[in-house]
């Protein structure tokens, strides 16, 4: 029996959705977070997880711990589907989603999760996250003369009929790299090393040099060198409907109608309707290419938190997606469902404000201008202080039941080849916090409990933390109170818990009210992490760069990285480096659970393309 399966990258990249988690966040590397996602794999996560308790006793107070690795994930139902129904997903979220479907242009997971029932990448993935020839565009290297050929495969249509073209995978870059264009995406080497793209960015050529469109499905992409993040997630993942956006200018093309209104794609869902920030109602499009869809139709909706559970329970919602983990154990026995995990492709962390960022620099491309010495947070002890106080063990027990777990790289367990597990990172010890302190010259001198600045000033700590989930006031106030009790005033930025897309506003701005956040990203397909800690990159909040992590990210998606050997030496030696400098501390991995109505077939959360796993064949048993 068939079973549906597709990428939860990003998201960017994208298919990775919002959980119920810390204060969190496809960013501009191969998603999201990338985004999922193509080159811009980082997403912004959503919140669920931020706080102001006295400590972490308003957390869960212990019971079972739990092993994603325990659960099953596809559902047992082995029923052949009816091919007829419509399926209702429940979207665990408290905030709206913004509404930018278009995978040009959005930043948030919860936008790209609404997209990934319609807008299907053209590519396929295996379980290594390295791109297949089973997706509506097929591709093959020339490594003698750097080229990839890129072909359309028959019979693709986007949902208004027409034809996909060569000219609209094109066309994505073309937009993308526009001077015009808004968005975050295309600082990564699947955009940067196409001949003549930097040149077409900055609006001294009218296209891109180094691509050839030969016929309507063809063309020829000639890169500087092929660097290893291609086909592990730099290629761009989605075509760009060209003729539906016929008359827009670029400018224009984030909040046009045909992006917030009226999207399409070339999935097996089209949108019929969008109820704004609520719902999006999909209707099966049968002249889908890989074959008629299972289902009449899909309604994604927003659903609080609060009452998601019991929307799963009453039947209201036949599956939950972005489910708080942390009320999986009280609704674990719930009749009439079976629960999935699986190990997300995401991690939590702290984030330190180190400088901003210079929108004129990079011939107004923009990048980061690391001033760690203006920054109150500059000072690497005082970091390291901070990640010594959490106990991350004692978090991820007794808020997630072991759903989630402590981390120690910015490189996760997902890309398993190139995480470094036994990394040496500060452990929990607060006694080891104070010494560190002490000796950095943060001192109680005027005896109020907090410590001042080496400088005798007083040191506050404003930390901006997102609203949302069960979970979202008591663990940021677990953090508080931990750094607290070294002595460090940490205080809630504006007092209260911030809202997700006000959140990433504040954070991507340099609010100056932020000295600290907690937030996640959602990766991509590839390790590489340039999208989120190089130096053009725009979603490296903290804006941290040296020539040491710049060097080695670059040598990471370089042609001796072609070797994974030498590829997985970098990556460890730069996860060192993320550990002396701490430009972020990582606080938690995590797993994500899935219920599933019994009734549903052919629902799988596993990872990497099977040919007969694919949404259009999900639907009802009998």
């Amino acid at each position: 029996m068939t079973k549906f399966s597709w990428s939860r990258l990003m998201f960017f990249t994208m298919l990775i959705f919002v959980l119920a988690l810390a204060a969190c966040g496809n960013g501009d590397s191969s998603e999201e977070g990338s985004s999922e996602e193509g080159s811009d794999g980082e997403t912004e996560e959503g919140s669920g997880d931020g706080g102001d308790a006295e400590s972490g006793d308003d957390a869960a107070d212990g019971g079972e711990v739990y092993n994603y690795e325990d659960f099953p994930q596809i559902v047992s139902n082995d029923a052949e589907p009816t091919g007829e129904g419509e399926l209702t997903v429940g979207y665990g979220s408290d905030t709206p989603f913004e509404g930018t479907l278009n995978w040009a242009f959005y930043q948030g997971a919860p936008d790209a999760d609404m997209m990934s029932f319609f807008g299907e990448s053209v590519f396929t993935f295996d379980e290594n996250q390295i791109a297949t020839n089973d997706g509506a565009i097929t591709y093959e290297m020339n490594e003698e003369d750097n080229t990839v050929t890129f072909t359309v495969q028959d019979g693709v249509t986007w949902h208004d009929g027409e034809p996909l073209k060569i000219s609209d995978y094109v066309a994505s870059y073309e937009v993308i790299g526009h001077p015009d264009y808004d968005g975050v995406r295309g600082t990564t080497d699947g955009f940067t090393l196409i001949e003549g793209y930097s040149e077409y960015q900055a609006g001294e050529a009218d296209e891109i040099s180094g691509i050839e469109i030969i016929d309507e499905q063809t063309a020829v992409f000639t890169y500087t060198e092929l660097a290893p993040s291609l086909t592990n997630g730099g290629f761009w993942f989605y075509a760009f409907p060209e003729h539906h956006y016929e008359g827009v200018e670029v400018a224009d093309m984030t909040t046009a109608e045909q992006t917030r209104e009226n999207p399409i794609g070339i999935g097996p869902y089209q949108v019929e309707s969008i109820t704004p920030g609520e719902a999006i109602v999909l209707t099966k499009y049968e002249d889908y290419w890989r074959g008629e869809p299972q289902l009449d139709g899909i309604t994604v909706e927003v659903t609080p938190t609060s009452s998601i559970a019991n929307a799963m329970e009453s039947g209201n919602i036949d599956v939950a997606m972005s489910f708080p983990t942390d009320q999986y154990p009280d609704v674990a026995d719930m009749e009439g469902v079976e629960w999935l995990a699986q190990l997300d492709a995401a991690y939590t962390y702290i984030g330190f404000k180190l400088g901003n960022w210079d929108a004129e620099a990079n011939d107004g491309a923009g990048a980061v201008n690391y001033t760690p010495d203006e920054m109150k947070m500059g000072d690497v002890e005082l970091r390291r202080a901070m990640w010594h106080a959490m106990d991350n063990d004692a978090v991820g027990e007794q808020f997630y039941n072991g759903l989630r777990w402590n981390a120690t790289s910015l490189i996760t367990p997902y890309h398993a080849a190139f995480h470094k597990d036994d990394l040496e990172v500060p452990e929990y010890d607060p006694e080891q916090a104070e010494s560190i302190l002490d000796e950095a010259g943060y001192e109680d001198t005027d005896g109020d409990g907090f410590r001042e600045t080496p400088d005798g000033e007083p040191l506050e700590i404003q930390m901006a933390s997102m609203s949302g989930g069960d979970v979202a006031e008591p663990l940021t106030n677990y953090y508080i109170q931990s750094w607290r009790e070294v002595g460090l005033n940490v205080v809630k930025t504006d007092g209260r818990l911030i809202e997700f897309n006000t959140f990433y506003d504040m954070v991507e701005n340099d609010d100056e009210s932020i000295d600290i956040y907690q937030g996640a990203w959602g990766v991509g397909t590839d390790v590489d992490p340039g999208g989120l800690y190089g130096p053009s990159a725009p979603f490296n909040y903290p804006r941290y760069e040296t020539e040491e992590s710049t060097e080695l990210i670059q040598r990471g998606n370089s042609e001796e990285a072609l070797d994974t050997d030498t590829r997985t030496e970098i990556y460890h030696e730069w996860q060192e480096l993320m550990v002396e400098d701490i430009p972020v501390a990582p606080t938690l991995y995590r797993a994500y659970v899935t219920p599933v109505n019994e009734n549903v077939v052919n629902w799988s959360e596993e990872y990497g393309f099977n040919e007969e796993a694919q949404l259009y064949q999900v639907g009802f048993s009998e």
